[in-house]
């Protein structure tokens, strides 16, 4: 839902300040120079929420509220008014007609979002639709964890994606680093002494710039008490030690909700080409099953009509890798894309091991798969 904020002040430096506060929240700012302007913006707008200046032409802030309250229609609307220093008595006792706070010029961005965010929901705006973030773009991750080994372990096992993994001990030096920054996604051990952890969730929630921001609850495997109070509390994810890097980066990816799909497919020329990478875990295949069909239905809406299934990095088969292959080479059948394989020696020779994979065959470079495409390109069960 797409918040309206009316804001009514003679002055356009505020009213652009106030604009500029909200521009990255999912909110719509509606401008209005006086009283008699702002009665008709409420009318016809009806705001979820009205920032009103008080000394103003025309009709003045209190006469405003006045009118507003006594109108069936617009009385609901919370009101927070905004005064220069010497009017703050001045609103303190107009608050009996129904303001929901106030706010002294002048004032700070973030202290008029703060104020704004414990009436309204304000959510912060998103880059566009689901799936908008690539799994390529960098991020902001903050780890608070007491024990240093621990969070070398989550930069080193993480060096190799385009995010920023910034390491601090306490819950004060959390809450310093998130108001000089917006975190991407925050990282919390569980073992900080004294609940800290769940305090400093809390605080987190609390603000609005991070009210939203991905929470995970790092805890050990055995502690089942602590994982529980913190799926209680709200933790996005819980991340047990010791720490399995691929699955916590699956993690990351999927609550700050990024397009993986890079990962697994591209166009290499008008060959669409689907790579499993060397270690291909379940949470790996799951990936991949889940972008599998819209990728192919994708490039052949393009009008791509060659496949290539690489796994030449690939360690080794299991059962679940095979079904996932099988299912692609259906999904290329169903679609009528030409398709053919590559691998390594280790997947050939595991492949006749199997009874659904010892007649595929495959080329050792994509180079080799590209160039034995025809016009009736034969399925990888014949080819040389």
């Amino acid at each position: 839902m797409r918040y309206k904020i009316l804001t009514v002040d003679d002055s356009k430096t505020v009213r652009i300040i106030v604009k500029k506060a909200f521009k990255s929240f999912d909110c719509e700012i509606i401008e209005a120079a006086n009283g008699v302007e702002g009665l008709a913006a409420a009318a016809k707008e009806t705001p979820d929420m009205i920032l009103l200046d008080i000394t103003m032409p025309v009709m003045d802030g209190v006469e405003m509220l006045t009118k507003l309250k006594s109108d069936p229609t617009l009385k609901a609307i919370p009101v927070i008014m905004l005064t220069a220093e010497g009017g703050r008595d001045n609103v303190l006792k107009i608050a009996k007609i129904g303001v929901r706070d106030y706010i002294v010029k002048p004032f700070k961005e973030e202290v008029l979002v703060e104020k704004c965010g414990r009436v309204i929901d304000l959510k912060p705006l998103t880059d566009g639709p689901t799936k908008a973030k690539s799994i390529f773009d960098p991020a902001t991750i903050l780890v608070v964890e007491d024990k240093p080994a621990i969070i070398q372990q989550i930069q080193e096992g993480l060096k190799h994606t385009p995010w920023k993994i910034n390491g601090v001990h306490t819950t004060g030096e959390a809450i310093d680093f998130c108001s000089k920054n917006t975190p991407d996604l925050v990282i919390i051990s569980l073992s900080l002494p004294e609940e800290a952890a769940f305090t400093l969730f809390r605080l987190i929630r609390q603000n609005v710039k991070t009210k939203y921001t991905p929470i995970f609850a790092l805890v050990v495997k055995t502690e089942l008490n602590a994982q529980q109070q913190a799926q209680q509390v709200g933790f996005s994810y819980i991340v047990t030690k010791p720490i399995e890097i691929t699955e916590l980066e699956s993690k990351v990816a999927k609550a700050m909700n990024l397009d993986t799909s890079q990962r697994y497919f591209n166009v290499d020329g008008d060959v669409f080409v689907m790579r499993l990478p060397e270690n291909t875990t379940q949470t790996v295949v799951g990936e991949v099953l889940n972008y599998l069909k819209p990728k192919i239905a994708e490039a052949v809406d393009s009008g791509i009509v060659k496949a290539v299934i690489d796994l030449h990095e690939l360690k080794g088969l299991n059962m679940a890798i095979i079904k996932l292959l099988i299912q692609a080479m259906m999904t290329c059948k169903e679609l009528a894309l030409q398709y053919t394989l590559v691998g390594n020696s280790q997947i050939v020779s595991e492949c006749k091991g199997f009874e659904d994979t010892r007649n595929w065959q495959f080329h050792d470079s994509i180079a080799d798969a590209k160039a034995s495409f025809t016009k009736a390109a034969p399925s990888p069960a014949s080819v040389a």
